[in-house]
Parts: structure tokens; sequence; C-alpha cells
């Protein structure tokens, strides 16, 4: 039982060490978060921090997982409509966040080794961004897409990771409004598209 009541203690830590290593970034900025930091936030040493995660590349991995919890916790879009308006709002909300956008980008980098410990996180996230796009415009009953929904989950996830380095040099970049002028585009709205076919 002790060991039990010590596991659910690990976890919880550990998911604490996460939500505030989150909120760290978010505000302070991937270079200014150091594990020292984050741990003196947290109430723990930065070995105690290692002990819990191995690495700051394992912790900061872990952090982003813990976004796109946060992220995936709304309801999966059925429609194209609904997918634009949940990805923008996404979009929208890493504006508010700009440390954790550069960490994104930062680790998106580094991963490209597949030694890396985000390697599979990305690999993985791709993949599930995908899938949700893709699903959303297989079920397009007006066909209005002007690419093939796995072409288009492409071209959308290139420009959105894009759009963030641009972003992170000029914050005068609107992500939302681009993002959501090209799904305009592979996507017309009603009226605006040819009459889908019979």
């Amino acid at each position: 039982m002790a060991r039990r009541g010590s596991y659910a203690k690990g976890v919880a830590r550990r998911e604490e060490i996460l939500e505030s290593a989150l909120d760290v970034i978010g505000r302070r900025g991937y270079q200014n978060a150091s594990l020292k930091q984050i741990a003196e936030i947290v109430g723990v040493t930065p070995a105690a921090l290692l002990h819990y995660f191995g690495s700051k590349e394992e912790l900061f991995t872990e952090v982003l997982r813990t976004r796109d919890e946060h992220d995936e916790m709304a309801p999966r879009p059925q429609s194209p409509a609904d997918a634009k308006s949940a990805f923008i709002d996404v979009i929208r909300h890493n504006t508010e966040v700009p440390g954790v956008v550069e960490l994104f980008s930062r680790l998106a980098v580094d991963a490209v080794d597949p030694a890396h410990p985000a390697h599979r996180y990305f690999l993985e996230r791709s993949e599930r961004l995908r899938e949700s796009i893709t699903d959303a415009f297989v079920h397009d009953a007006d066909r209005r897409a002007a690419l093939d929904p796995d072409t288009m989950a492409r071209v959308i996830q290139a420009v959105a990771d894009g759009l963030q380095l641009q972003w992170m040099i000029d914050r005068s970049v609107d992500m939302p409004g681009i993002i959501s002028a090209l799904m305009d585009v592979l996507y017309p709205p009603l009226g605006e598209a040819d009459e889908p076919p019979r």
C-alpha cells in the first residue's frame, strides 16, 4: 500500500513540475527557463528535476506533451469548419505563450536527430495533427477542398510551423489571420466555391 501511495505522489509531483515548467516557459521564455528556476518554483532541487526526467531535453519534451494535452481537451472537430476554427484557436493561444512557441521551434530542429528525446514526440504529434485535419476533410460532404485531405493537412502544418518562426522574429506577423486566409483558399467558404460535384 505504501508503495502505491508513493507512486501516486511521484506521478502527482511529476505533473506539478510539468505544469510549473509550462507556465515558466510560457511567461519567461525558453531562454530564461533554466532548470534552477523551474526547480525553485516547484520547490525542489535541479537534481530532483533530473530524477523525474533524466535530462533538460526530456523535461522540455514532456512540457510540450503537456501543452498538447491542454490543447486536445476540446472535442475533436467533426467538420472542416470546426477543424479550421479549432486550429486557429490553438494558433491564437500560441501568440499568448511565446516561450512555448520558441521551445517548440528549437526542439523541432534538434529532434531531427533520431536519438534526441523529442524525435518520437514530433513524429507522433505530426501524425496526430494530420489525422485530425484529414478526418475533418474526409467527411466533407460538399467536396470543396482544393487538395486531397493528406496533402492539405501537410500544407497547413508546414505553413503553421513556418509562420511560427517568422512570428518569433517579427511579432507583427498575424499567424491566425494568415492561416485562416490559407484555409479559405484550400477550402473555400460556401458561396465562394464552385458548385459541389454531384
